[in-house]
């Protein structure tokens, strides 16, 4: 990669890493506080299980085919295209409209054989398909976010896409809070019958409004960049047949994806649905959206924004066949994550309790909620590296337009994965399933990325990762002495969890330490991410 080219995607990486870690830290208060007002038991669970449903079907519709060829397509319109990819990227928008309104009005009408089949018995059926009538309509303005977020950064203006979900978390923090004020206060809602109509609309159409309104935030920035969207239906201008061939490879990808996202909450929702009242508490559903969230937060920080400001130059890379090119981005992708989502994992597994006792352990969420929410973390922190290199290592392969590759590369990683949800949940103790289903994950993101390393070294040669392991060995070896000082904290820490206060304090200097002591141990062994880092905050400042 040229200097010019990593101080561009560098440059992008500080704007979409600023917008991305608000956003993340919103939208992980967004959770926290949806979390305190309604707990992790049945209302919970059920709103989690509901909220997944409009972006299961947008992935089933159009998320992958967005991914894998809507994206290159109008990064390569841009490029090649007399008018900049105007008229293309219009006649996609007003296509992609009418898939998504169609699909909209189906999935809203299916909603209840949607509900049942993810619930675990007919009174969770009940109260899952009133949320999801309130719900599904976001269907909509997923994949419109998608689509006009993607129009942006086909023009490298990645500010916006990256900021306006902001907006939305706002609005349904307001949503929790005003919940708990009207309803839950400091009671838990134990069964069906305590859930009322305003308690369904307040947080149904309240969800819905947030995704609504980031939507209509996007507009401004459209016509700053130069773009404005007119209605066209000439169809056939578009290379249909091209996109209908790599449709279908995609389509697998996603329906398989979406088969596992099925499994794992089918699952989750059956430990919990066979909970004893007496006994133990049981994970379900919410505690595993939040451990996913949490490792989604991290990733989205750090992976997304190097990945998103990467793509463009990818794909141009891969149009122009310049193969040493495309490599030579994938491996500082994969050294910049790696540097900095190493270090978060590994502090992660350290503090897991304190961790997960200071974030949820709010309002109706109890302690035993977050005791088994950190035991989940720990396969979450675990899982994070392997799934920010398969993520990586996938974009190359978008970057190419081949979707038929990444459709052939998942079904053994699915089938694998799906595998292991069976053995959880056949093997293990209700209080451990939700944990050994986020192990699952873990082993199916290895398998992904041994699969994809074996392809792209295939297809483009020497891919020179020695230099990547032997980066990230030094990386990790730095990371588990920090973890380990960042434990040793803690135990020392004079009653960790027996207020909010000291929750905050005992996961917070522990953390702040042990990035700390990773950064110096690094330094000391001549990381090149820390001198690259320095570099670029230098040049922020001006200096």
């Amino acid at each position: 990669m040229s200097a010019t080219a990593t101080e561009g995607v560098g440059k992008s990486s500080v704007i979409m890493g600023l917008g991305s870690l608000v956003s993340r830290i919103t939208g992980f208060g967004r959770t926290v506080v949806i979390s305190a007002a309604i707990g992790a038991g049945l209302l919970g669970n059920s709103y989690t299980t509901s909220q997944f449903f409009p972006q299961m079907i947008f992935e089933l519709v159009m998320g992958g085919i967005f991914t894998g060829i809507i994206l290159p397509l109008f990064v390569k319109a841009r490029k090649n295209d007399p008018d900049d990819g105007a008229a293309f990227t219009q006649r996609l928008l007003t296509l992609a409209f009418l898939l998504l309104a169609l699909a909209t009005v189906a999935a809203t009408l299916a909603s209840p054989l949607i509900a049942r089949a993810m619930s675990e018995n007919a009174e969770q059926a009940v109260l899952v398909t009133k949320l999801t009538y309130w719900m599904m309509p976001a269907l909509m303005f997923y994949g419109l976010a998608a689509i006009l977020g993607g129009v942006l950064n086909s023009r490298e203006r990645f500010a916006a896409p990256m900021w306006v979900p902001i907006i939305n978390n706002i609005v349904v923090i307001s949503v929790g809070v005003a919940f708990y004020v009207l309803f839950t206060g400091s009671s838990q809602i134990e069964s069906p019958d305590e859930v009322t109509p305003g308690m369904i609309m307040l947080l149904g159409a309240g969800t819905t409004a947030g995704i609504v309104i980031q939507v209509m935030a996007l507009f401004p920035a459209l016509r700053k960049a130069g773009f404005h969207w007119k209605w066209r239906f000439d169809f056939r201008a578009l290379p249909l047949r091209e996109i209908a061939h790599m449709a279908t490879w995609s389509m697998v990808f996603v329906v398989l994806n979406q088969a596992s996202v099925a499994a794992v909450l089918r699952f989750a929702n059956g430990a919990a649905g066979s909970a004893d009242d007496d006994g133990p508490f049981v994970a379900g559903a919410t505690v595993y959206n939040n451990s996913y969230l949490i490792m989604m937060m991290v990733y989205g920080i750090i992976g997304v924004s190097i990945v998103t400001a990467l793509m463009p130059r990818m794909t141009r890379a891969a149009d122009d066949s310049n193969w040493e090119d495309l490599k030579a981005h994938l491996r500082g992708g994969l050294r910049m994550m790696s540097f900095l989502v190493i270090p978060a994992a590994a502090i992660l597994v350290a503090l897991n309790q304190p961790a997960a006792f200071a974030v949820f352990q709010w309002g109706i969420y109890t302690p035993a909620q977050a005791e088994a929410t950190g035991y989940v973390l720990v396969a979450a922190a675990l899982s994070l590296l392997p799934f920010g290199i398969s993520q990586m290592q996938l974009y190359a392969f978008f970057a190419q337009t081949d979707t038929r590759m990444v459709a052939l590369i998942n079904i053994p990683v699915i089938a694998i994965r799906v595998g292991c949800y069976i053995f959880a949940f056949v093997l293990l103790p209700l209080e451990w399933i939700v944990v050994g289903l986020f192990a699952a994950n873990g082993v199916s993101y290895l398998v992904s990325v041994f699969l994809a390393f074996v392809i792209l070294r295939r297809r483009m040669g020497l891919l020179g990762m020695f230099g990547v392991l032997k980066g990230q060995a030094v990386m990790a070896f730095a990371a588990v002495c920090a973890a380990g000082v960042a434990w040793l904290v803690y135990q020392v820490w004079p009653s960790p969890l027996d207020d909010k206060f000291s929750q905050i304090l005992s996961t917070a200097v522990p953390g702040m330490v042990a990035l700390l002591v990773y950064v110096l141990i690094c330094m000391a062994l001549r990381v090149n991410e820390v001198r690259d880092l320095h570099t670029l905050v230098r040049s922020k400042l001006g200096r």
